[in-house]
């Protein structure tokens, strides 16, 4: 019993010493940022920090997660996250026609088809790959949809 505990203990300090190991060479490769690159809003909750609304890393814009938080229909919510979406993407100095990468959190499947009408063509004619799914309890404040993003600068 005892030898079987030290070897699970080894190799979880193998693991944890293999990925502080890449965390260290993904750190030193990454370009490092200016001081004057945008880094988002820092959104708190009482004193304490709870995310940014956006980052900067090298060329690439993380933008977190949009939603909508009022009364209104799915079409309703998809535009205003979209407006939303486009200005934290203009402040980080990016744009809609340079998004990569979409994440669509709905709270019901059955709004995909009302959605994408709103969605469509917002990105450009070369529009990023896209995942949507429905949230199982539904999208945190109420919103029938939020979406983040991942652009270039």
């Amino acid at each position: 019993m005892q030898n079987q505990r030290r070897s699970v203990l080894k190799k979880m300090a193998a693991t944890l010493a293999g990925i502080t190991g890449i965390n260290a060479i993904a750190k030193a490769a990454a370009p490092a940022l200016p001081d004057s690159a945008p880094q988002g809003e820092i959104v708190y909750d009482q004193d304490v920090p709870l995310f940014s609304s956006f980052r900067v890393h090298g060329n690439m814009v993380f933008v977190a997660g949009i939603g909508a938080h009022f009364e209104g229909d799915i079409k309703a919510h998809t535009d205003h996250v979209l407006k939303e979406m486009e200005k934290v993407l203009i402040k980080a100095g990016s744009s809609m026609n340079k998004v990569l990468k979409v994440s669509v959190f709905l709270h019901d499947l059955n709004d995909y088809k009302a959605m994408n009408e709103v969605y469509k063509g917002r990105f450009g004619s070369n529009p990023p790959v896209r995942t949507t799914v429905a949230v199982y309890g539904g999208v945190p404040g109420d919103s029938l949809v939020e979406m983040d993003c991942i652009a270039t600068l």
